[in-house]
């Protein structure tokens, strides 16, 4: 049976302009098996997830599960969680023994919360085989050799980042880029390039930070000008502004991707909507 994953690279899908998009994301440590809708569906309390996804929802954050690499045995022994709230250019972190303490937390301020992150930028693949087969049968592997050379602290397993079709995915934190179609070589690559705080075009789903018109406008300056420092440039709408002062206009059309292919696997043929970007001009400078 053919997989979304291989439909979605037999018909050449663009990629770019794919991801996820979230402002700040919450990711809560949850070791153990997941379901399609994880916090409901997990061996975190139900009510305790079900709570959080409201408040998540009212401050407009995503959240979502992480647990290390590797086997997901989970004892229901009560234990310490990591915790991770990130915008495009920060993370906060807290480490709690009782997710039920996050609800106390103030989402509409997230950078308030929790510590500073100061470590390495951290890596998280999208492994739940329940919401998508492929995310299992191409993420979790990825996520374990990274993790055997990146180092267990640096590297994730999620519940969902969007976009099965073009598995395995990551989210790099901080800077919120998402990759797809990666195989190890190209993860390392891009972990690599966020340590000195640039980003690789190749396989790059987009700024999460940013609506999808408004990460096909970016790429689409990274390509035109070179530009790969991540904080390099800024998007309003789908107008981009480089650090030096140079702007430039991106016109995007959104258009239905021809012919119809599985969003994810088992799912109906559908035409999902893709960004097309068809012009790029520079905005002239006031003398």
């Amino acid at each position: 049976m053919s997989t979304c994953t291989a439909a979605s690279a037999e018909l050449g899908e663009p990629i770019a302009a794919t991801a996820a998009t979230a402002r700040t994301w919450l990711l809560v440590e949850q070791p153990g098996p997941w379901g399609a809708k994880a916090l409901r569906a997990s061996h975190m309390d139900p009510d305790v997830g079900r709570a959080l996804e409201k408040l998540a929802a009212e401050a407009d954050v995503r959240v979502g599960l992480i647990r290390r690499p590797g086997r997901h045995a989970d004892g229901h022994e009560p234990q310490r969680r990591r915790v991770y709230l990130a915008g495009a250019s920060w993370v906060r972190t807290a480490v709690v023994d009782d997710p039920g303490k996050l609800l106390g937390w103030d989402l509409t301020a997230p950078a308030e919360q929790g510590e500073p992150y100061e470590g390495e930028p951290l890596a998280f693949v999208c492994t739940n085989g329940k919401r998508d087969r492929c995310c299992a049968l191409y993420g979790r592997p990825l996520a374990a050799e990274l993790a055997a050379g990146a180092g267990r602290g640096k590297v994730w397993e999620t519940t969902h980042l969007g976009g099965h079709r073009f598995a395995p995915t990551m989210l790099v934190l901080p800077y919120g880029y998402a990759n797809g179609r990666l195989d190890p070589d190209r993860a390392e690559a891009v972990l690599a390039a966020a340590r000195d705080g640039r980003v690789v075009l190749d396989g790059c789903r987009g700024r999460s930070a940013y609506d999808r018109p408004g990460q096909a406008a970016d790429l689409a300056v990274r390509a035109l000008t070179g530009e790969d420092r991540a904080d390099a440039l800024t998007v309003e709408g789908t107008r981009v502004t480089h650090v030096d002062g140079r702007q430039w206009d991106v016109d995007v059309v959104q258009v239905a991707a021809e012919p119809p292919r599985p969003e994810s696997c088992g799912a109906a043929l559908m035409t999902p909507v893709r960004m097309k970007v068809t012009g790029v001009r520079a905005v002239s400078r006031r003398s």
